[in-house]
């Protein structure tokens, strides 16, 4: 992909309610640092974890594998590719680029909606989430670089019903429609260079329709940091905070990406300054960011790019571009950190159970969990304990007052549970965390589970990790 160039366990069977420990700190220096252990208790047994250095797939975050599917030749992505990606390479994202070249100047056929819907149900079985984007050309060169306002509302009221659908398998949507590439620049019919929020009124009005197309739990994507500014913010420090974040606005669903990272010293135009700068850093606390490289320069080495990419809490990145860059990171050693640390990394670092389990009655659990990656888990994410007793029953809690979005890059998390366990239970019990996509149709894949980077608590087959075994 080119360049952009700008100028610019709680359930009801919980036998009380329970606190959740998790922390949720503010934005003023005046924070309390959350707690880096569990404080030690005589009624509870409690187990110490090490993070593993093992580079291993997760959903939702890492690099990702581009696929363009063009309207005048298409061919569809399959189950088996992106099976291969995920063994191969440890690949669960896919940025899928639909070109709608030949219907810029009418509908979508048929025939290439059911191409759409192909591409997404092969993400869906074979166990991986898109990073999703429609334009009208990937060639400079060719015109027209886009369709009318007029048309793109079209389109995108004609791809909503298959976006619903598929919902569960998109990570974002990245702006797309407005120029070459969908990178919003060399563009026929919005205004070419806009500066304020009067001349982004037309790229709105397609952001608001993507927001529109897609669930409210899902974000979409700017190429800019003042593309946001001028659409949805008053000024470069109206950022979000812990108290506007997730709260279903379109401030709060409106995510970055920056397809010219380190390329320059403003990213060839993606900044304007500190100020655009600052804004990303302290808005991807709360919202996806992502992208690609696309050029060697100064700004991408080892040192500078992993400062980078934890200050703008970076999620995910193109495998296969810029490749003098990606072999920068590998000759200069920090390319294995930057697999392992991209999104969220969540690890163990202790776990306490009640020392003497009774069938029937409360047991305690405290957990620490460490994220050592560069963001927090972007999208909900279901949180739930799962019992297994000696009869091999398994009991379900979900903790529904658990949000991984709030465990931030950099910081340990606790969860502090009290549950009833079954009175029928029996036998060696095993409990496990479980991490599953919240969505009905992948719930129960484990492709779609975190795995928490521990030696030894990964269960393949089910998606769940192990934290604690004992008697009843």
């Amino acid at each position: 992909m080119k360049y952009l160039k700008y100028i610019a366990i709680a359930s009801v069977a919980l036998a009380f309610a329970a606190c959740s420990l998790t922390a949720t700190p503010n934005d003023d220096k005046s924070d309390t640092t959350p707690p880096d252990e569990l404080v030690p208790d005589e009624n509870l047994v409690t187990v110490t974890y090490k993070e593993s250095n093992t580079i291993f797939a997760n959903p939702e975050r890492g690099f990702y594998k581009h696929f363009d599917c063009l309207s005048s030749s298409a061919s569809a992505l399959t189950a088996s590719t992106v099976q291969a990606e995920r063994i191969g390479n440890n690949v669960t994202l896919f940025y899928t680029g639909h070109y709608l070249t030949e219907f810029v100047k009418g509908d979508i056929s048929d025939k290439y909606l059911q191409l759409f819907r192909k591409n997404m149900q092969a993400l869906r079985d074979g166990g991986a989430k898109c990073l999703l984007r429609f334009a009208y050309t990937n060639d400079q060169d060719k015109k027209p670089w886009d369709a009318t306002p007029a048309v793109v509302a079209r389109h995108i009221e004609q791809l909503k019903p298959i976006i619903q659908e598929y919902s569960d398998v998109i990570l974002c949507f990245q702006s797309g429609f407005i120029g070459v590439w969908g990178e919003g620049y060399y563009t026929d019919n919005f205004f070419f260079d806009p500066q304020t929020p009067e001349e982004h009124a037309k790229r709105k009005a397609v952001i608001d329709a993507m927001l529109d197309a897609i669930p409210a739990d899902r974000q979409v994507a700017l190429r800019t940091p003042m593309f946001k500014r001028n659409m949805y913010a008053t000024s470069y420090t109206d950022t979000l905070t812990l108290a506007t974040a997730y709260d279903g606005s379109a401030k709060a669903r409106i995510c970055a990406f920056n397809d010219c990272f380190g390329a320059s010293e403003d990213d060839y135009g993606t900044f304007i300054g500190d100020g655009t700068r600052e804004y990303w850093k302290k808005d991807t606390r709360y919202t996806l960011m992502g992208g690609e490289t696309c050029g060697v320069s100064d700004y991408c080495t080892c040192k500078q790019s992993m400062k980078d990419l934890e200050d703008f809490h970076w999620t995910y990145l193109n495998q296969g571009y810029n490749a003098s860059v990606l072999s920068r990171w590998e000759s200069q050693g920090c390319m294995d950190d930057v697999k392992r640390r991209l999104g969220y990394r969540l690890s163990l670092t202790e776990v306490a159970v009640s020392k003497a389990p009774v069938a029937g009655e409360n047991f305690r659990v405290k957990i620490g969990l460490k994220n050592t990656g560069f963001a927090a888990p972007a999208n909900p994410r279901a949180v739930e304990l799962i019992l297994v007793d000696g009869n091999g029953k398994k009991t379900v809690f979900e903790l529904k007052d658990v949000d991984p979005r709030y465990w931030f890059a950099n910081e340990t998390n606790f969860v502090d549970k009290v549950i009833t366990l079954p009175a029928d239970a029996s036998g060696k019990c095993e409990l496990y965390l479980n991490l599953p996509d919240p969505y009905k149709t992948i719930h129960d894949n484990p492709l779609y589970s975190v795995r928490l980077a521990n030696d030894n608590v990964w269960d393949s087959k089910t998606g769940y990790n192990k934290i604690a075994e004992f008697k009843l």
